[in-house]
């Protein structure tokens, strides 16, 4: 008669405890892959090519997730300052009282001086929209225009559309207490639109058949007259990093700043940084 022999109980101890040891390393190896996740935000004037140049990355890179914020030059700064973004993006130059960030330049801008589509006026020179928004000049007549008040709409405190605007029109002059602020390039896009004799500006990327554009010193405010620099009202479009960017958020910059990144920049209306 044959007998059976026991396993002593220390060896299958010792087996179910190499069971337990193993297993999380075989579910780890056959499991899904790590998602990075990037946040992105500030310039509401980058945030559209921002969008678009993410989800082309993203498309090419599905272990990637980029999230788009606005909010703001500003807030591009502080809170890439803060660590709370992985990129900001700012639509000017960082003040000399700004956190001493990394610069990207992703692309150039030009800020179009803009009325709503029924108005005669086809120009104007710097000095006359310093005027208007400086609160001078407060009637169309004043400037070829049919005899109607002027409606000055701007972009808040703290935009960096404004901060450039100010920089490259106003020069000393504050903009005038009347004038209707908007949050966003979209929401400015959208009153000069809707009002008949009022008068704003935005990012070129923003312009569309809603509403007029003026020439500026007798420049046509182009994507081409930006680029050559012969319209005088353009400014630099940045990334911003706390340090030297590593990993996925190099990878990111890298592909903005490179050939496809740049192609889409450019259709969308901006000017390409190199």
């Amino acid at each position: 008669m044959s007998t059976k022999k026991s396993t002593p109980i220390f060896a299958t101890v010792i087996l179910a405890l190499l069971i337990v040891a193993v297993t999380p390393l075989v579910i780890g190896c056959g499991g899904a892959s790590t998602t990075t996740t990037i946040t992105e935000g500030g310039s509401t004037t980058v945030q559209p090519v921002a969008e678009k140049l993410a989800a082309a990355f993203m498309a090419d890179n599905p272990d990637v997730n980029i999230i788009i914020q606005g909010g703001g030059s500003g807030t591009g700064v502080s809170k890439t300052a803060d660590g709370t973004f992985d990129i900001g993006a700012a639509s000017r130059e960082l003040k000399t009282d700004e956190p001493d960030l990394v610069t990207h330049l992703l692309a150039r801008d030009g800020i179009a001086v803009i009325t709503n589509t029924g108005n005669g006026v086809s120009g104007l020179t710097t000095e006359r929209v310093r005027d208007i928004y400086a609160g001078t000049i407060t009637n169309w007549n004043e400037i070829g225009g049919p005899d109607k008040s002027i409606i000055v709409i701007s972009r808040e405190e703290g935009s960096g559309t404004r901060d450039a605007f100010e920089e490259l029109v106003m020069e000393e002059e504050l903009i005038t207490v009347d004038a209707i602020l908007q949050s966003s390039n979209g929401a400015i896009k959208t009153a000069v639109s809707g009002m008949p004799y009022s008068i704003g500006y935005l990012s070129f990327g923003y312009l569309d058949s809603a509403v007029k554009t003026l020439a500026v010193d007798g420049e046509a405010g182009t994507a081409e007259n930006a680029k050559t620099r012969t319209y005088p009202l353009s400014r630099p479009l940045y990334f911003l990093t706390l340090a030297e960017p590593t990993g996925a958020v190099a990878d990111f910059i890298d592909f903005c700043l490179g050939a496809e990144g740049q192609s889409i920049i450019e259709g969308e209306g901006y000017i390409a940084a190199q």
